[in-house]
């Protein structure tokens, strides 16, 4: 796993290295019958999704990484096999292949253990990696901030611990009773377990260090409290470009997958002056790695807690109905289940790519509210198209339980005009020919006191916005 600066000579050469390895893809997946003979589904969107489309999705996962694929496989299985996966015939097969595109590496778009990892090395003649494999190395890649890179390096740790196994002459020396580094007796296996252990070790207590540093941040926030809107949904959906076209920030935006690994957080300014915190994050992915899903836990706290959640689909994906049930289901394990399901707005994202009757019918769709009564809007991050609205859909449902006042104020109180614009939200504003200023403000309830006592002639509206 590498964890190199994407500006590093470093990263270059690794880049260069990547480009020159040529990978085989192959797709390991369960007929519908074996599935349900076992009653196992590799996640909640996979029964969505067709085989063709789970082998796309694990291409393209290797290209994030700049390999070179040379080719996709599907491989359908009847069953598991203890040993290799696959069956003798299919592993045979692969390995024909292996040698004829001259394939350094191989894709198994599954979880592999040690030992079928091990035996299709052997039968291979080629390196094995599976889908936790890979996914470690994408966000190894991706991670930037400090805690990214620890929760990473902890994932992968974890990883390799199981992958210790005695394959290795150099592993099974007994180390001497002298030195630092073991016991007597101590094999070289064990001492690497031990060291490996005495590492996650460390990162855990750096993590907790990391973790009160973050929630110091977050308590500073809440003394001059902002709403939490944060985006989440499938990678690759455009929630970095939507993040981007929002906040008019530069947060890495690329068509790839898993191209944000860290939380960011900028201020927003919503149409009538209130400000809120807009944060973007990782994105989700079907079968992701649980050891990954304990470990960016911490890094999901923004959405946890958030005011209101944009869930941001790629609407002209051919799986997006897929994509929406497995993010969906990591929501519901978050904790934000069918109850919370008024703090979502979905976002559907990428409209540009859709035709004008595509376009028309999903803006028809959108209209509709869902069976949770969630509301949906139309957008491309792109254009700009639907911006406005999603906005507007934000502060509204912000306001939901704020209460409106109206009031006055003689030309020469610019000081108070000043506060209402930087803590409430102006509705409406009108000057009469004298200058004086007439508003009707929206304010939220932990500042209705603080306004009360600055403009105690305000008058309360007697509805609630």
């Amino acid at each position: 796993m590498s964890n190199t600066d994407s500006n590093s000579p470093g990263f270059d050469l690794e880049r260069r290295r990547a480009e020159h390895t040529h990978v085989l893809v192959v797709g390991p997946y369960l007929t519908e019958r074996a599935q349900a003979h076992v009653g196992e589904g590799a996640s909640a969107g996979s029964a969505l999704r067709s085989p063709q489309a789970r082998l796309d999705e694990a291409a393209g996962l290797t290209c994030a990484i700049d390999l070179n694929v040379k080719g996709a496989i599907h491989a359908p299985l009847s069953q598991i096999r203890p040993a290799t996966y696959l069956g003798k015939g299919k592993v045979e097969e692969v390995a024909e292949v292996v040698k004829a595109e001259e394939c350094d590496l191989v894709m198994m778009d599954c979880a592999l253990s040690p030992v079928q990892q091990r035996n299709l090395e052997k039968a291979f003649g080629a390196k094995v990696i599976d889908r936790t494999g890979l996914i470690l190395e994408i966000f190894g890649r991706r991670a930037r901030t400090r805690e990214g890179s620890l929760q990473v390096e902890l994932a992968h740790l974890d990883y390799q611990k199981s992958r210790l196994v005695r394959s290795w002459t150099h592993l099974e020396r007994q180390r001497g009773g002298f030195g630092f580094l073991g016991g007597p007796g101590e094999t070289q296996i064990e001492t690497d377990r031990r060291l490996i252990q005495e590492r996650m070790s460390r990162i855990e207590r750096d993590l907790e260090a990391v973790k009160k540093t973050r929630g110091l941040h977050r308590r500073s926030r809440q003394d001059v409290p902002f709403p939490v809107v944060a985006l989440v949904g499938y990678t690759n959906a455009g929630k970095s470009t939507l993040f981007n076209r929002l906040t008019r920030a530069d947060v890495l935006a690329q068509d790839m997958l898993f191209a944000t690994l860290d939380p960011t957080l900028r201020a927003l300014r919503l149409p009538h002056g209130a400000k809120v915190m807009l944060s973007d994050t990782v994105g989700f992915i079907s079968d992701l790695p649980t050891m990954l899903v304990s470990a960016f836990r911490a890094t999901l706290e923004e959405v946890i807690e958030a005011d209101v959640i944009l869930h941001v689909r790629d609407i002209s994906h051919e799986d997006t109905e897929a994509q929406s049930a497995d993010v969906s289901a990591i929501l519901n394990d978050l904790g934000i289940g069918a109850a919370e399901q008024r703090r979502i707005i979905e976002v559907w994202n990428k409209s540009d790519l859709l035709d004008p009757s595509q376009q028309e019918r999903i803006i028809n769709a959108a209209r509709r509210p869902g069976p949770d009564a969630r509301q949906h809007m139309v957008v491309s991050a792109v254009t700009g198209q639907g911006i406005d609205a999603l906005l507007l859909a934000i502060e509204e449902r912000l306001a939901e339980g704020r209460r409106l006042y109206s009031l006055r104020l003689e030309p020469s109180d610019g000081e108070g005009l000043a506060w209402i614009y930087e803590n409430t939200e102006v509705m409406s504003r009108v000057s009469d020919h004298k200058g004086r200023q007439r508003l009707v403000v929206r304010v939220s309830p932990d500042r209705a006191e603080r306004f009360t006592r600055r403009f105690p002639a305000a008058s309360l509206s007697d509805k609630t916005s």
